[in-house]
C-alpha cells in the first residue's frame, strides 16, 4: 500500500506528491522549491542547495536519512552545471555515494529552473 509522506512543502498545483513510501521504499521528486512555494531561479548553486535540502527534508520526514538514499536523477538545463552541482552534492552525500544518473534537458516546467532531481531510498520493511 502507498503512503504519501507530507514533507512540510506547499501542496502543489500539479497532480502529484512530493513523496511517497511503499514497501520500504520512498519515492520522491524535487527542484528549487521555496518554503512558501515559489521557485529560486538563482545560480545554479543556491538552487542545487535548496534541491537537495528539499530531498534531505522529505527523507527525514519519511524516517530517514541521505545515507539511504539509493539512487539519484539529476536533470540540469546546462551540462555546464556539473561540476558546481556536484561541489553542492558532496555537500550533502558522503562515501560510498548512491548510485546516480545526471542528464542535460531543453527545459523545466518553470522558466529559469536548472535543476530537478528524482530519489530513491530504501528505509527498511514498512
Amino acid at each position: 500500500m502507498k503512503k504519501v509522506i507530507d514533507v512540510g512543502l506547499p501542496a502543489l498545483a500539479q497532480p502529484f506528491s512530493w513523496a511517497t513510501q511503499a514497501q520500504g521504499l520512498l519515492f520522491t521528486a524535487h527542484g528549487p522549491a521555496r518554503p512558501d512555494g515559489s521557485i529560486d531561479t538563482g545560480p545554479i548553486e543556491d538552487q542545487a542547495r535548496l534541491t537537495f535540502s528539499n530531498l534531505r527534508q522529505a527523507v527525514q520526514a519519511a524516517g530517514g536519512t541521505l545515507a539511504d538514499v539509493t539512487q539519484v536523477l539529476i536533470y540540469m538545463t546546462d551540462v555546464q552545471d556539473m561540476k558546481a552541482i556536484d561541489a553542492v552534492y558532496r555537500e550533502f552525500f558522503e562515501a560510498p555515494y548512491p548510485n546516480r544518473s545526471s542528464m542535460g534537458v531543453n527545459g523545466l516546467v518553470v522558466p529559469g529552473m536548472k535543476i530537478e532531481i528524482v530519489a530513491y531510498a530504501y528505509l527498511g520493511p514498512a
